[in-house]
């Protein structure tokens, strides 16, 4: 589970909808889960109390899956969010995905490759503290390389002219690497992040009633295309 100053920029946010069930589970007795109770009751967030019986055991994560399966099963949500760097919770997020509806993840970037890739989209939450403060040193992560991530995308979104849409090729990106995101590499905008890669080419298109709507279209440059 992040820290309180990660989930307080977390929660704050609603760029992936509006959240109409908000838990967090954990054994409220003890004394690490202190700072937490401010949060909690700011956000609105209901704490769910498991009691850690036996040592070595972790009973709240059980008490997270046996509530999640029980919503799944209730209906009426689009989606679940799961904040947590627990490799165990990568099973219910295959789970949820398979009942159809989207799981987003979100973690410390020490998660267990399987667990992002369980999940629609998955969000560092060292990029959402950098947002509100200065980090005094940010923990060194091995991201994959940009070039050959962009490039898989362009070649299954682009129409025959070469060009895809920006919106189509971030779809696309977080499709092939659900960890995607332009604030990993440095940049808050994923038209920002094209926009400074050399072997990329942007245009504007415009379209409706005097141009009232503006899309970017993104392709691959053609010289560097033909030096292939």
């Amino acid at each position: 589970m992040p820290k309180h100053q990660f989930a307080r920029n977390y929660w704050q946010k609603s760029r992936y909808g509006t959240a109409s069930i908000k838990r967090a589970y954990g054994d409220w007795t003890t004394t690490n889960l202190k700072g937490w109770k401010e949060i909690l009751h700011r956000l609105a967030i209901q704490p769910i109390q498991q009691f850690s019986y036996t040592s070595g055991k972790n009973a709240t994560d059980s008490a997270l899956i046996i509530d999640a399966m029980d919503i799944l099963h209730q209906g009426g949500l689009n989606g679940f969010c799961l904040v947590s760097s627990d490799s165990d919770f990568t099973r219910l997020a295959t789970r949820i995905r398979e009942a159809g509806l989207a799981v987003y993840g979100f973690g410390e970037k020490k998660t267990p490759q399987a667990f992002i890739a369980a999940c629609d989209k998955f969000i560092y939450v060292e990029i959402l503290r950098e947002e509100v403060e200065q980090p005094k040193q940010v923990e060194a992560v091995e991201l994959p390389k940009l070039k050959p991530m962009v490039l898989k995308a362009l070649e299954a979104t682009a129409r025959e002219d070469g060009w895809a849409t920006l919106s189509a090729l971030g779809s696309q990106l977080t499709r092939n690497h659900p960890s995607f995101d332009s604030r990993n590499y440095k940049e808050a905008k994923l038209g920002e992040l094209m926009r400074k890669q050399p072997y990329l080419e942007m245009k504007e298109v415009t379209s409706g009633d005097a141009g009232a709507h503006v899309h970017w279209h993104v392709r691959r440059k053609p010289v560097l295309a033909a030096k292939a």
